[in-house]
Order: structure tokens, then sequence, then C-alpha cells
């Protein structure tokens, strides 16, 4: 399943979370990961290219992940990013107003390789990976 040269981009303003998700992501294979601990500064590195995959937190300062997710969407050199949301919110409208914003997958902490692999394959298969 892994590529190991998709370039996937981290967002969490918690560092350890960031580190927990590297690792996980490099447990199934993904090894050129790069972090970023707001959207803000997400959006920055998106927008100089060559990322493939963002998996974000929604809660976060400066811009949140529903507000990044909203920025690539809108932007024409962006919005084709499939887009993981990490949260540890699991209120139906929180999951539901991410797939109104066009998340591509969402997944509620605390979760296993497991889960992320799963979730990440569903990705995968809708792109045609």
């Amino acid at each position: 399943m892994a590529d190991p040269k998709l370039r996937i981009l981290v967002v969490d303003d918690f560092s350890t979370m960031r580190r927990i998700v590297r690792n996980l992501l490099k447990e199934l294979g993904f090894t050129n990961v790069d972090e970023a601990e707001d959207g803000a500064i997400a959006l920055q590195k998106l927008q100089g290219g060559g990322f493939e995959f963002v998996v974000t937190d929604w809660n976060m300062p400066n811009m949140d992940g529903l507000q990044l997710l909203q920025a690539i969407r809108s932007t024409p050199t962006l919005k084709h990013l499939p887009v993981m949301m990490i949260t540890a919110e699991a209120k139906k409208e929180n999951i539901i107003a991410a797939a109104q914003a066009g998340a591509s997958g969402y997944i509620v902490k605390p979760f296993t390789a497991a889960t992320l692999a799963e979730k990440l394959q569903k990705i995968f298969d809708k792109m045609g990976v």
C-alpha cells in the first residue's frame, strides 16, 4: 500500500502528536513526512508545492484544521490534495462539517496504526492509487 515517496504533511500544534502520527506513518512505510504546527504554516508549506497528502489536527491556533481544509479546497493548485482530519472531537456535527468542507477522511483520537492504515487505504482506493 505505502508509497514511500509520497510526500505527506502532518499538521498539529502538539509536537508529541506530530511525532506519533509521523511514527505511525513510518510504520506503514511512508518515510517522506514533513510537519507544520498550525494551519497557517501548513498552507505556506503546501503552496510551496510537492505535497501529495495532508494529515491535519482540527483544533489548532492561528488557523484550525477546518479552516486549513477550506483554504486547500479553495486553492486551484491544492484542491486535489487528499486531506485526513484527526481530532479528539467525535461530535456528529464536526464530522458533517469536515465532510461538507471536503475532508477525504476523518479519524478520532486516540487511534492505532491499523485504523490509520485502513483510512489511508480507503482514500487511496477512491483516488485510484
